[in-house]
């Protein structure tokens, strides 16, 4: 039987891997993909992190270059990639996990038609995995796609398109078709800016600085608030210079033709929604550890439900960087002290 089953092995599951080894456990991540580095092959190609380098890195291992620099995707990757083979753990790629029950003192996790059995089960897969696809743009008949499928911009030249969604990679990507073709940025709200380098400094070298990155009040938001929009100030000059605008979102669609909110009607040929994810873990349904939209029940991280379970790279979890590669490995080092043995 299998200590503890680590099921994902991107940025949350090798930060978990590593605390349960500095906490004398035996894990074994399970990882869908051909190699542990998540989601992050996937991601559009000009992704670039929102944070530097230096406040970038999961436990032990320091990203190579310039600190301060924002690593790209590949980076990224290649990061995770040698972080992983740095790991004295058994990871096991193209294994994915189907379903999760439990039995006597552990549980039975269904992988590829065979049965692997744990005492412990830390599900670590993140959110990629499920786009978030509001209801907004159902019946448009042009192109549409969520984030997690767009790449680059050269598809969109010349074309009209509309970006839904108020976050980093809405405006990142945005920004990138702006240049190729006509675009709208399209919100709810308005889209709140951030100076990326106040006084002269990162953001993250503040919220660090001050202790705002681990205060743990994640459980206490019932609804956590969207984070700024980081700009080192290219994206609110583009906005400045015409490149592109933002206006309220659209509020009907008719085949390819949006009504926005003024009333006035225009024709679209793409809609992209960078409407974020939710959490990916439909593996678990079986276990009546989630709610009726599919969230995990628990408490910093820790089944509220099921005994032996918990969970990291959540939202908000336990802070505000609990989904990022700087936070994930502070949250694994909780679960890891605190998860019982079945």
């Amino acid at each position: 039987m299998i200590d503890t089953a680590v099921i994902g092995g991107g940025q949350a599951g090798l930060a978990t891997a590593h605390a349960l080894l500095r906490a004398g456990r035996t894990p074994v991540v399970l990882e869908a993909g051909a190699e542990p580095v998540g989601s992050w092959p996937f991601y559009y190609d000009s992704l670039t992190l929102f944070s530097p380098a230096r406040y970038s890195a999961l436990p032990g291992m320091a990203f190579d270059g310039d600190p301060d620099r924002y690593p790209r995707r590949d980076e990224v990757v290649d990061y995770l990639r040698r972080y992983a083979s740095g790991l004295d753990a058994d990871i096991r790629t193209h294994h994915r996990v189907d379903a999760v029950r439990r039995a006597g003192d552990g549980f039975v996790l269904t992988v590829g038609g065979r049965e692997v059995r744990a005492r412990r089960v830390i599900a670590a897969t993140g959110s990629f995995g499920r786009p978030h696809r509001p209801a907004l743009a159902d019946g448009f008949t042009g192109t549409l796609l969520h984030a997690a499928g767009y790449r680059e911009p050269t598809p969109f030249a010349g074309r009209r398109v509309v970006v839904v969604g108020a976050g980093n990679s809405a405006v990142q990507i945005a920004v990138e078709l702006a240049g190729h073709a006509r675009v709208t940025l399209a919100t709810r709200v308005p889209v709140r800016f951030v100076r990326q380098r106040p006084w002269g400094r990162d953001v993250h070298f503040w919220i660090t600085a001050t202790g705002v990155d681990f205060v743990p009040v994640g459980r206490l938001l019932r609804n956590p608030p969207h984070p700024p929009v980081l700009d080192r100030g290219h994206q609110r000059a583009a906005f400045a210079a015409g490149l592109l605008d933002r206006r309220p979102v659209f509020t009907r669609v008719d085949g390819d033709v949006l009504t926005w909110a003024d009333g006035t009607r225009e024709r679209v040929d793409a809609i992209v929604l960078a409407t974020g994810y939710r959490p990916a873990l439909s593996y678990l349904d079986g276990l009546g550890a989630l709610d009726g939209r599919g969230r995990p029940v628990h408490r910093s991280g820790l089944s509220t439900v099921v005994p032996g379970l918990g969970f990291v790279g959540v939202e908000w979890q336990r802070t505000l960087g609990s989904a990022t590669v700087r936070g994930v490995g502070r949250d694994a080092r909780h679960v890891v002290r605190r998860l019982p043995d079945r």
